[in-house]
């Protein structure tokens, strides 16, 4: 699996880069949001998160500027039926993740279903399967009231995301910050996953 890439864009166009990785060039699927935050051109070092998505006819890497941009692809491609990462593409090109968030939360149908590829029946889908994941919308929630800091949050989606229980996931993080409370989001995902698999 590869997790991540860091390397020379190669070629740039809005929703694919190739990334030059050590004499290796990478295609990568990227969303508008990753296109824009990074200002992609050619010459200039990326530094992605990745997804490689494996089906029997093709072997295709997605990148993401942000662990939050591809934790919610994640989310949307594993706990949401029907959705793959086409649509989960056009989610994150569509809207800024907070908002998509927010969205969901409020169970705003209407304006998810106003991103290009997403229709009503497929935002309600969206909606309902993602409130009802134990944790997201609590997770959500709790970042956006400043219960709980960003890279908690953050790691904490991440560990769902991995099939992780929020109980569990919640307790670990805890631990973590009680220790280095600034502590970085990737610094308390790989002390949670050595914790939650020791």
């Amino acid at each position: 699996m590869i997790a991540r890439l860091r390397g020379k864009v190669l070629e740039a166009y809005p929703n694919r880069l190739i990334v030059d990785v050590h004499g290796v060039g990478y295609e990568v699927i990227v969303p508008l949001s990753t296109f824009d935050r990074l200002h992609a051109a050619e010459g200039l070092e990326v530094d992605l998160r990745t997804h490689l998505h494996i089906r029997e006819t093709a072997h295709t890497l997605y990148g993401f500027a942000s662990e939050e941009e591809r934790d919610v692809f994640l989310m949307l491609i594993d706990r949401v039926s029907g959705i793959g990462p086409a649509i989960a593409m056009a989610v994150l090109s569509g809207m800024p993740v907070s908002r998509f968030k927010s969205c969901v939360v409020a169970g705003d149908v209407a304006e998810l279903s106003r991103i290009k590829g997403l229709g009503k029946k497929t935002a309600e889908r969206i909606v309902l399967e993602l409130k009802d994941k134990v944790g997201v919308t609590d997770t959500w929630q709790a970042a956006a009231a400043g219960q709980v800091s960003a890279s908690a949050a953050d790691a904490e989606l991440a560990l769902i995301a991995l099939g992780y229980k929020q109980v569990d996931s919640r307790k670990a993080l805890r631990r973590l910050l009680d220790a280095e409370p600034a502590a970085t989001t990737e610094s308390l995902i790989r002390g949670a996953l050595r914790a939650l698999q020791g």
